[in-house]
């Protein structure tokens, strides 16, 4: 990491749902396994073939992704703007803090799965292996800044870093946020440690 700058691709995250098995078999029968549809960026995980209806106060959207594997919680993440149009008011959380968040209702071809909690904005995050966190001086749970340049320059500050030794180097953020600064699948974008690195990128 030269002068406290690394570029890093980014990987757009749509709405989607981490499955428990009990929920999963609630959806589509008892003992019921994932199909692969394709592999992910991250090691080990994937895209089923599977997809649900989520539903909210307000209104529903069909056809929302399951992502596998099996987690031992049912997290549903969409964007704010997903948001508006099921009635929920998710908050901006990291994966797996699903404490005081809103729950919905999963609709599968074999059944429901109530959600009392799980639903939740995906905050903005990098993972990184060791290797890259070493280069880059930084450790799991610290906080850059990420600098997108193009037609519609945005930065995101506070972004939280995400190391283990199966991550492979990627931004992640969904797609409300990827569409305010025109961003696609693979682009580049610049993560920086401090306001100093930053004024070198902006």
């Amino acid at each position: 990491m030269k002068k406290g700058i690394m570029q890093v691709p980014a990987g757009v995250s749509n709405r989607h749902v981490h499955l428990s098995q009990e929920d999963l078999e609630k959806l589509f029968g008892a003992g019921y396994e994932l199909t692969k549809l394709k592999d992910l960026s991250q090691q080990g995980e994937f895209a089923a073939r599977e997809t649900v209806s989520v539903i909210g106060p307000k209104g529903i959207i069909e056809g929302v992704r399951i992502l596998g594997p099996v987690r031992k919680e049912t997290q549903v993440e969409i964007s704010r703007t997903d948001g508006f149009r099921l009635g929920i008011d998710a908050p901006v959380r990291q994966s797996g803090h699903l404490e005081g968040t809103p729950g919905c209702l999963l609709v599968g071809p074999k059944g429901v799965a109530v959600l009392e909690k799980g639903v939740i904005v995906a905050a903005i995050h990098i993972h990184m292996s060791p290797s890259d966190a070493q280069k880059a001086n930084l450790k799991d749970g610290d906080k850059v800044t990420v600098f997108i340049g193009g037609q519609r320059p945005v930065t995101f500050h506070e972004v939280l870093v995400r190391v283990h030794p199966r991550f492979r180097l990627e931004l992640h953020l969904d797609t409300d946020e990827a569409n305010a600064a025109w961003l696609n699948n693979g682009d580049k974008v610049w993560m920086v440690k401090d306001q100093q690195s930053l004024s070198m990128v902006g």
